[in-house]
């Protein structure tokens, strides 16, 4: 699945919103898996950093949660 991002506004807040909508419509059920940062940063076209900078954000703001060794799932 490929997403158009706007190369105008800060790419990492793009992909957050993406994430967001997924969970919201169910794409990511509460307690599914979300993809890896290796994953997202192939999916996006962005560098590793600006996908773990989504997955923290996701995670501080408590929308995910990480398991150590297991992956991070919709909180």
């Amino acid at each position: 699945m490929s997403t158009d991002l706007d190369r105008t506004r800060p790419v990492w807040r793009q992909i957050v919103a993406v994430i967001e909508q997924r969970i919201a419509d169910g794409t990511y059920p509460v307690g599914s898996r979300v993809p890896s940062v290796v994953e997202l940063s192939t999916e996006f076209g962005v560098a590793a950093s600006t996908a773990q900078k989504v997955m923290a954000h996701l995670k501080t703001e408590g929308r995910v949660r990480t398991e150590v060794g297991l992956g991070t799932f919709v909180a």
